[in-house]
């Protein structure tokens, strides 16, 4: 079967072509007849296995009848990476249909998406929290939506979405067409997917296993020789760009900042890195300007890189379906690719469930010239955050406010990361003085002070 077949408006057809797509994955072939015929559908295909068109392309060839200016498609996703992904793909393969896609999450700005909404726009692709924010704001009128999609479900239920989902879906249309596309379907999303969608298609390519054009290999190592280890196997590999995975957002920083001292040209993406540097380093790998990216799981989601030779799990994932997103990564679309996965002791439990969902036991590897017998530093200098200052000497070196100033509503709001999730505390918690020990006896004092001299 080609894309041809699908009988798509004349002006997606021409995004089809341009964009170079001939024949259309599994996952395409059995999700666009339904879909293209109002179906709601519940597909279950790893990743990189072209979900995103399963579905931008039905919405665009719908969308090509009917009003313009008023949100018809909502396409939700976890994360903010993703959210531009989809983006992209729509103003790639709708690049002749003139409709028009509007990106809203958290970590911008709220009123230049505020602003674009109201110019009006035919399909928004959103992340749960911001999408919230201006629902409660009546900044987006979702009266109109026609198709709603769930794209990558499983990772929004990870990330603890659900409950906002659910309050989402109490201002859409009842009638309309919903498709939930996931990499795996863990039992609380098959309860969502019961709840939401009608008499589903349900769509299931390849069990969820990772794809077969990936081959596997673990390297057994002590946790304070994998900094080391991951520069040796990049010395000993032939690679084109690399994808690794680190547990946390500090040790992604600082795996990045020890490659660049090695000579390559690396970046880093988690979630402390303001949305303009995020989409920096997710432009400079696509582009070439950066050989490697070491990332955070909360990017998995959205990294679209088609020649990815190897993903090396500097920390194994938590669960064997992270596994399977992380190394969905490479090997896409009948490439072949490598994945490679640092595993310390601690790691052989995950290592058996891993080994259950790819049927076979994996390699274990060992690189010949390596010490693996350096003993670990009484500290770990490598990973050590610099230390903080005293309680005493911030107060010491910062004078108590007399005058404590409201915070404006725009500085009070919470920085984001992924789609919207807390971090940190709010300016106006700041803003609020303190609260305990010597420096709150003096700010009650000047304060007393103050209202007696009236």
């Amino acid at each position: 079967m080609e894309f041809n077949a699908f009988d798509f408006h004349p002006y997606v057809a021409a995004g089809v072509k341009a964009a170079g797509y001939a024949v259309p994955t599994p996952i395409q072939e059995k999700a666009l007849p339904y879909v293209m015929n109002g179906h709601d559908v519940m597909g279950l295909a790893q990743t990189g296995t072209g979900k995103t068109a399963a579905f931008v392309l039905p919405i665009l060839h719908r969308l090509m009848q009917g009003r313009r200016k008023q949100v018809r498609a909502l396409i939700i996703a976890p994360t903010r990476e993703l959210a531009e992904q989809i983006h992209e793909t729509i103003g790639s393969l709708g690049k002749q249909t003139g409709l028009r896609s509007a990106t809203v999450y958290g970590g911008v700005g709220f009123n230049p998406q505020a602003e674009k909404l109201r110019r009006g726009v035919e399909i928004v692709v959103a992340c749960p929290g911001r999408l919230l924010d201006h629902i409660n704001q009546g900044t987006i009128n979702l009266s109109h939506i026609e198709v709603l999609v769930l794209d990558e479900a499983d990772h929004m239920f990870d990330m603890g979405f659900l409950p906002d989902i659910r309050k989402i879906i109490k201002h859409l249309p009842v009638k309309r067409q919903t498709l939930l596309f996931s990499a795996t379907m863990p039992d609380d999303i098959r309860r969502l997917a019961n709840d939401v969608l009608q008499a589903p298609v349900t769509l299931q390519v390849d069990n969820s296993a990772p794809a077969d054009t990936v081959s596997h290999a673990l390297y057994p190592v002590e946790q304070h020789l994998k900094t080391g280890l991951l520069l040796e196997l990049m010395r000993h590999t032939d690679t084109e760009s690399v994808l690794i995975f680190t547990r946390t957002k500090h040790r992604a920083k600082r795996v990045g900042e020890q490659l660049e001292k090695a000579g390559y040209r690396a970046a880093s993406l988690q979630g402390n890195l303001s949305q303009a540097r995020r989409q920096a380093a997710m432009n400079g790998f696509r582009n070439g300007t950066f050989q490697i990216l070491v990332a955070t799981d909360i990017a998995a989601r959205g990294i679209d890189v088609s020649q990815i030779s190897h993903v090396i799990n500097y920390d194994m994932p938590d669960t064997s379906d992270a596994y399977t997103h992380r190394i969905g990564r490479t090997g896409r679309a009948a490439k072949t690719g490598d994945a490679f996965t640092f595993v310390t002791r601690e790691d052989e439990d995950m290592v058996r469930s891993i080994e259950r969902v790819l049927g076979e036991k994996v390699e274990r590897r060992t690189i010949e010239g390596f010490d693996y017998k350096k003993q670990a530093p009484a500290r770990d200098a490598e990973f050590a955050r610099p230390p903080r200052e005293s309680h005493r000497h911030r107060q010491q070196a910062k004078p108590v406010q007399t005058k404590p100033h409201a915070a404006s509503p725009n500085k009070s709001r919470q920085s984001m990361s992924a789609c919207g999730k807390i971090q940190g505390v709010s300016a106006a918690r700041k803003s609020s003085g303190p609260s305990t020990g010597e420096n709150s006896q003096s700010y009650k004092a000047v304060v007393r002070q103050k209202y007696m001299t009236r």
